[in-house]
């Protein structure tokens, strides 16, 4: 027996061939059956064999784990997908379809050398269930079908975004949920609470309350966070919030005012900040609440200060990192950079943080896009500690926010809480260098050290990094530029329809009825019905939206380009110029505002 023929008798699938073909069908218990079941139980042609033994080799068993393939298969039968383009026949067609107007999409996954198939939901979606597709890497992206207006448009996740932000900006508090809430704060009013109800925060030992207002002068939406019961004074603090309220920078949530109040009909210390809505703290963004896993309960959390021994801190800690899943490298050096700059902004002010923490840090926006973090309650422990710190103690506590910054990469290195406990760094640094280059371990165990640190000396350890978030920053802006750009020019149209509206149809002016049908105006009816009332010559209605855009631009650039309009009764033709129009436009407006203006309706520009 030649090595050929050894090697065929051998294949594992030309034997599973050779048993279907003879027992007419694939075996119930094995797996090709599930993968094979058909609606009815036809049996297969006589040229099968000869077709599956040429095409199964291109079957592949070792694929990565992490491979996923989206395959368009015109038939109701999930089979894998190379046996179906093998079972194809000369015109096209497939011997095992049943409905070609009815085309369906499966999914397969190969894991662990198993290659999975699925079939479509009810809902005509191949979303599987289960956790081992988490990962939506694997699934091939739709290509997107942009719109012929899109390029006017701002974009959808941006106008999302915006909007959504804008909802919970003009948000108005529920009366009967918060019946004690006051109508104004000194020079505050619009407040709507931000905490969750029923939640109370605490800062040091003082209850904490966080609102938001509307500033009365600047017509601002601000941030308000409420000390409950302050007795003290706040007169020698006056230089240092002087000295906080001058730091302004992105990554810092910049303090606008401190002052008491008796408005919650106590003794409030109130800190105004600047706002920022659809914001979250890294922890909730990060963490879960009570970092557990499939019900693992910590038997040591009775007692916190009980030794544990170092097996089950290290589990502890790999078991919370595979509930929250790690954070990519990437996002890490874009935290650490952030953070970095608004600590250096800190510290070069002659100020200190005093405890940065992972509820002190506010981010908005996608963590893998546009992340901003913004260092959030400045300020507030200098005053609730009462204590005036010396240049000295200040750096101390430098030193300190330092040790604080190097415990929050870690936590988030690790995805644990725990990790940072003082027992435990040494773990966490180990186990974070499995994952995770030196340089990012480098970096916090510099931060960890018992050395003095300064924070200009992490610019080395950041490097090239730093050029790589800076052009991230700037490819954003640009982005927004462009999005801007866009919401400039349909303002300025939208300007031009608001005089046209003004104009046309208007029932009376200065006592004359038919004022909106004579002279200019009546030049300006006729450019409203080419402009928005065209139809086709089937007498459909023709809507364009490239013809709308072009024609106002015309408009407001006074073009010399002549156009024809034509009344309703086709009886009254004119042949005008753009320039005559915006001239025709802006004298019938101007009326209008004027004899406005005069009445104190309104005030034109």
């Amino acid at each position: 027996m030649d090595k050929k023929t050894k090697d065929q008798k051998m294949d594992p699938m030309t034997i599973v061939t050779q048993y279907n073909l003879l027992q007419n069908g694939p075996p119930e218990e094995s797996k090709l059956a599930t993968y094979m079941k058909r609606q009815n139980n036809a049996s297969p042609q006589s040229s099968l064999y000869t077709t599956l033994s040429k095409n199964y080799s291109n079957l592949d068993i070792n694929q990565s784990p992490l491979s996923m393939k989206k395959a368009t298969i015109p038939t109701v039968d999930f089979v894998p997908r190379n046996l179906v383009s093998s079972l194809n026949n000369p015109d096209g067609s497939s011997m095992y379809t049943k409905d070609k107007s009815q085309p369906i999409q499966a999914y397969q996954k190969n894991v662990n050398g198993t290659t999975y198939f699925y079939p479509p939901d009810t809902n005509g979606t191949n979303q599987p269930n289960g956790n081992i597709f988490d990962d939506p890497s694997g699934y091939l992206p739709m290509p997107s079908v942009e719109s012929p207006t899109s390029s006017l448009y701002a974009q959808d996740d941006l106008r999302r975004d915006l909007l959504h932000r804008n909802a919970l900006s003009m948000a108005s508090p529920d009366s009967d949920r918060w019946p004690d809430l006051p109508e104004n704060i000194e020079d505050y009013h619009d407040v709507y609470p931000l905490d969750i109800y029923g939640h109370s925060s605490k800062i040091l030992s003082y209850s904490t309350s966080t609102y938001r207002a509307t500033n009365s002068k600047t017509g601002e939406k601000c941030c308000l966070k409420r000390i409950h019961g302050f007795r003290l004074t706040i007169t020698k603090y006056a230089p240092l919030i002087e000295a906080w309220k001058k730091i302004n920078h992105a990554n810092i949530v910049q303090l606008k005012d401190v002052f008491i109040t008796k408005a919650f009909n106590d003794s409030s210390l109130m800190f105004v900040f600047n706002y920022h809505p659809d914001s979250e703290s890294l922890q909730k963004r990060h963490f879960n609440s009570n970092e557990t896993l499939n019900g693992y309960n910590d038997p040591f959390s009775s007692d916190p200060n009980a030794p544990r021994p170092y097996s089950h801190t290290k589990n502890a800690i790999l078991r919370h990192q595979h509930s929250n899943g790690l954070l990519s490298e990437s996002t890490l050096w874009n935290y650490a950079i952030q953070l970095s700059g608004a600590l250096r902004a800190i510290h070069g002010s002659g100020l200190a943080l005093r405890g940065l923490c992972l509820n002190r840090v506010l981010v908005t926006g996608h963590v893998n896009t546009r992340a901003r973090l913004r260092i959030n309650c400045v300020a507030i422990t200098d005053i609730l500690l009462n204590d005036m710190a010396s240049s000295n103690m200040i750096g101390h506590f430098q030193q300190e926010d330092l040790t604080d910054f190097g415990k929050l990469l870690l936590a988030l290195a690790c995805r644990s809480l725990i990790a940072v406990h003082q027992d435990n760094l040494a773990t966490s640094i180990d186990l974070m260098a499995r994952s995770y280059s030196s340089d990012i371990r480098n970096l916090i165990r510099y931060l960890l050290s018992s050395q003095r640190r300064h924070i200009t000396e992490l610019m080395p350890m950041i490097g090239a990094r730093f050029y790589t978030q800076l052009d991230a920053a700037q490819n954003h802006s640009d982005n927004l530029e462009n999005e801007l750009s866009k919401e400039m020019e349909n303002g300025r149209l939208f300007r031009m329809l608001v005089k046209l509206g003004s104009i046309n149809e208007r029932p009376e002016f200065n006592l004359d009825p038919a004022w909106s049908e004579t002279g200019d105006r009546y030049m300006l009816k006729l450019f409203r019905d080419y402009l928005f009332h065209q139809v086709t010559e089937e007498g459909r209605p023709w809507l364009d939206m490239s013809h709308i855009v072009h024609t106002l631009n015309k408009l407001d650039s006074g073009s010399s380009d002549n156009i024809c309009l034509y009344s309703r009764d086709e009886k009254t033709i004119l042949v005008v110029s753009y320039q005559e129009l915006k001239q025709c436009l802006e004298q019938s407006f101007c009326e209008i505002a004027s004899a406005a203006a005069s009445d104190d309706h309104i005030k034109a520009e």
